[in-house]
């Protein structure tokens, strides 16, 4: 340990010992529904975005009153809530921070998401009593950057990306117990360092900095000499395609143990602007992994096929394990598509069940309904995507179980009977041949060429 740094820990901030830390589990939501759906499916803690102050402004984010929601529920459920702040500010972001903290108030958030030095003093003023988490985007990649954040009072540090598992080590061997080390576990990779990205600023006018990234590392490049303007030339990395900047998505789904012995506190997933399907697919597989591990790391081994086989059914760019095992080289890249890998389709989730019977007594309008069973259950769900009577889907329960059945009957809110759900965002209530509960997924298995 550095001599320097060395006088700054006292006695009581010894550097951690040997003893196994139990990883939280992060995970990540776009909206009230993510964010419950986030609980159920096995997250320790959730981080969202407000209106303002976030680097997903084009995610749909909270307003103050669904945070003030979200985190009631949260607590129900023992679980925390984070709340980003993390641009890198100008002088017209100052004043306004003072009032959205104030706002905060009214939330209750358990921490808040910070990489601003100046957000950062606001903050500490305004919400003293609030945990500080320092975003990667502050480019935390030493122990003496951790030191330096937990001296001016942050709770916790999220490590720049470009970290290996080794210098993370080295980092919680060098800082006091108590400051807590967080870590992006799964979930698309940034180009540019940490985040610190400026390609979209000038490609497109909209600061990745400031929440607006048009996420110009997944375009095709391509060459023009100036003296022959409207021909193209491709940008070949090697022969295989043109989208040079193109990251894998990180999975460390297969590494669990090398993480938790690395002494890393919380297990962080990207994905801000995700579905609800993928957030519950990614937080039910990695809860289980983790369980697994803690509980029995031979159970833990013998699961691999399981966790490999579900975390493959969100969309997903292939997968690489970044930069914990060493720098990245050409096989983390993509170089032929943009495209994500897509197994399922997201058709909907169970916000409630209800009896024909009870559906037929709110109907206006005469109804197919009483041509059927009145006790038989129904399922409401809203729509996201087309599925049809008669079709096989799938249900994704929380306890990690999947279960194919048959939608049986499709009827609107008036109770008139359809043959398909063609509207995305419709309310409608479902019969299947297998019983749900509130908060099941339905998805469908996509039939892939050749297949």
């Amino acid at each position: 340990m550095n001599d320097r740094f060395d006088s700054q820990l006292n006695n009581e901030n010894k550097p951690h010992s040997d003893k196994r830390r139990v990883p939280e589990l992060l995970i990540p939501a776009s909206s009230l529904e993510v964010l419950k759906t986030a609980v159920i499916f096995g997250a320790d803690a959730v981080y969202i975005g407000g209106e303002a102050f976030g680097l997903r402004a084009k995610a749909k984010n909270f307003t103050i009153e669904e945070m003030r929601q979200g985190v009631a529920f949260a607590h129900e459920h023992h679980v925390k809530v984070y709340v980003t702040a993390n641009i890198l500010a100008h002088n017209r972001d100052l004043e306004p921070a003072y009032a959205y903290f104030e706002e905060l108030k009214k939330v209750g958030p358990d921490a808040l998401i910070i990489s601003d030095p100046a957000i950062f003093t606001i903050a500490r003023e305004v919400l003293p009593d609030i945990d500080i988490h320092i975003s990667t985007q502050a480019n935390n990649t030493n122990y003496g950057t951790f030191r330096f954040w937990y001296q001016q009072g942050a709770k916790r540090v999220v490590t720049a990306r470009e970290l290996s598992l080794e210098e993370i080590r080295q980092i919680r061997e060098n800082i006091p117990e108590e400051l807590e080390i967080e870590t992006f576990v799964h979930g698309a990779m940034c180009i540019s360092y940490s985040g610190r990205c400026l390609l979209s600023s000038f490609m497109a006018g909209r600061d990745a900095n400031q929440g607006a990234c048009t996420h110009p590392c997944r375009w095709k490049y391509a060459v023009v000499e100036e003296s022959r303007p409207g021909e193209y030339m491709p940008v070949y990395e090697n022969e295989r395609g043109t989208y040079i900047f193109n990251s894998k998505d990180l999975c460390m789904i297969e590494h669990i143990p090398d993480l938790i012995e690395a002494g890393i506190d919380s297990f962080k997933v990207e994905g801000r602007m995700k579905t609800a399907l993928y957030v519950a697919t990614v937080a039910r597989t990695y809860r289980k992994a983790i369980d697994d591990y803690l509980n029995d790391r031979v159970l833990y081994e013998k699961s691999m096929p399981y966790y490999k086989a579900e975390i493959s059914k969100c969309t997903y760019r292939q997968y690489t394990t970044g930069f914990f095992y060493g720098k990245p080289d050409e096989n983390t890249q993509i170089y032929d598509s943009n495209t994500y890998n897509k197994e399922y389709t997201y058709l909907g989730q169970v916000s409630g069940i209800i009896s024909c019977e009870q559906l037929l007594k709110t109907c206006v309008s005469p109804s197919q309904l009483s041509e059927e069973a009145g006790e038989e259950l129904l399922y409401e769900i809203e729509q996201r995507n087309k599925f049809t009577v008669g079709e096989c889907i799938e249900v994704m329960r929380p306890d990690g179980s999947n279960e194919e059945t048959l939608v049986k009957a499709i009827y609107d809110e008036k109770g008139n009977r359809m043959e398909a759900a063609p509207h995305p965002k419709q309310k409608l209530y479902i019969r299947l041949e297998t019983k749900l509960n509130v908060y099941d997924i339905l998805r469908r298995k996509e039939v892939t060429v050749g297949s």
